[in-house]
């Protein structure tokens, strides 16, 4: 990637809308937007962070009236000249501007290539880059509010501080190696040891956030099992608010898996209704139940959603084996009927993996139990509350590898240290624990590293 080019993107979504904006950045910025802006002024002339109304014109050929922005280095997000366009939306006015910028000089920004600047040219640091990606794919409020904290650098923060204080131990150690006549005092090493061992102890706090950092970034997945006509698609439309599946009496009515995503207790949690678990010789119903049990084996949570008005059969005995070994809620759903059968099943044993709590209790006809099922749902991914100071620190699967890496080497070097090992091997270890560390905030990376994150950016990002 060369920071001399000027870059340019369209930010927004392409489709049809109220507006469309496109983004300039680099050192040519503002002479491409002379060349292609007709308004009062040109662009160049203007003051910083102001914003005028004129044409781009192309072959003395008016394209659209807009709206241009004059944002000047360095107070801008990549810390470049910038022009930002808003356009009339839809996608050929926005292709036709962003082609004559293109024809005018500047080249197609590759994905996320606004932000990789911002971090290059030392806007933001690496953590806080990602929070951008975080900030974008949020799906509920919980998520929003932790990639806004890691944004606006409270990970930051507590990753540097780490970070200075394993280089200020390791300095310490490499003064004595420089003076090999000069051991180390007793009450030194056991100062170093201690600081060594608040170091680690703080890494393993951050690596308790990252299951619910992942929750927070991706969801967790929920099949809705259960045998033909127990209620799954309409749980699936009562968690979701809508209908979304077809319900009927019919079985086997569900031919493929549906999925959708609902916001529970501020966590997306991905439903997965899935096709009734049953010998059947109809072969897109054959082909339905491949694919719920493809979806069943990635699931991270199963919802057994059991017919409180029927008896209980031995296909239901089946399902109680068969997911034991995965988190499950169970849900006794038509509760508005007859009961024919109470909790727990008079068939029930050890065997069958029926677990001590008992099943949350639910009519998808009338919505009762619906939201204690919320609350089930929560409870059974999530430990404990939602705390500010959790949402600060939340790392990702990326943070976690590097804390590792950095966990192990500096229990190496307490091992080293506390054996009276030679100098040398801690410090050592030390250094590969510092480099882990700085990894988390680009301190030190690798183009590999930096390519890796930013692909996963849309481009104008």
């Amino acid at each position: 990637m060369n920071l001399d080019d000027t870059i340019a993107a369209i930010a927004t979504p392409l489709g049809e809308g109220g507006l469309a904006v496109l983004r300039i950045s680099g050192p040519d910025a503002l002479a491409i937007a002379d060349k292609i802006f007709t308004g009062k002024d040109k662009p160049s002339a203007a003051p910083t962070h102001t914003i005028h109304f004129g044409k781009i014109v192309r072959d003395s050929k008016t394209l659209d009236e807009v709206l241009l922005a004059v944002l000047r280095s360095p107070r801008t997000f990549t810390r470049e000249d910038t022009v930002e366009i808003s356009c009339h939306g839809g996608i050929l006015p926005a292709k036709l501007v962003l082609d004559t910028i293109l024809a005018s000089g500047a080249r197609l920004a590759e994905p996320g290539e606004f932000t990789r600047r911002a971090f290059l040219n030392g806007r933001i640091d690496l953590a806080q880059a990602e929070a951008v990606a975080d900030l974008i794919h949020s799906r509920t409020e919980l998520a929003l509010a932790a990639a806004n904290e890691q944004l606006a650098g409270k990970l930051s923060q507590r990753i540097n501080q780490l970070r200075d204080d394993m280089l200020d131990i390791l300095a310490h150690v490499e003064a004595h190696i420089d003076f090999p006549d000069e051991d180390i005092a007793p009450d030194t090493r056991n100062q170093l040891l201690k600081r060594l061992e608040d170091g680690v102890a703080f890494i393993g706090e951050l690596l308790r956030t990252a299951d619910e950092g992942q929750i927070l970034r991706r969801g967790i997945r929920a099949a809705i099992v259960g045998r033909p006509n127990t209620g799954k698609s309409s749980l699936l439309n009562q968690l979701l608010g809508r209908d979304r599946a077809i319900v009927s009496p019919i079985p086997g009515t569900t031919r493929d898996t549906i999925e959708e995503t609902a916001n529970v207790r501020g966590l997306p949690v991905v439903f997965i209704d899935t096709a009734g678990l049953r010998e059947a010789s109809d072969e897109i119903e054959i082909e339905g139940i491949r694919r719920s049990r493809q979806s069943l084996a990635q699931a991270e949570l199963i919802l057994h959603v059991l017919d409180a008005a029927q008896p209980l059969t031995r296909e239901d005995e089946n399902y109680f084996a068969e997911f034991a070994d995965k988190k499950r809620i169970f849900v006794r759903n038509k509760i508005d009927l007859p009961a024919q059968w109470q909790w727990p099943p008079t068939f029930a044993s050890a065997s069958n993996g029926l677990p001590s709590t008992a099943p949350v209790h639910v009519s998808c006809a009338t919505g009762q139990g619906i939201e204690p099922l919320k609350d089930a749902i929560k409870e059974m991914v999530w430990t404990g509350e939602v705390k500010a100071e959790m949402l600060q620190v939340m790392i990702n699967s990326r943070h976690q590898d590097a804390l590792n890496r950095a966990r192990t080497a500096a229990l190496r070097s307490i091992d080293a240290l506390r054996g009276n090992a030679t100098l040398e091997l801690v410090a050592l270890d030390l250094r590969i624990a510092v480099a882990a560390v700085g990894e988390i905030v680009g301190k030190t990376t690798t183009e590999d590293l930096l390519d890796s994150i930013f692909s996963q950016f849309c481009i104008g990002k």
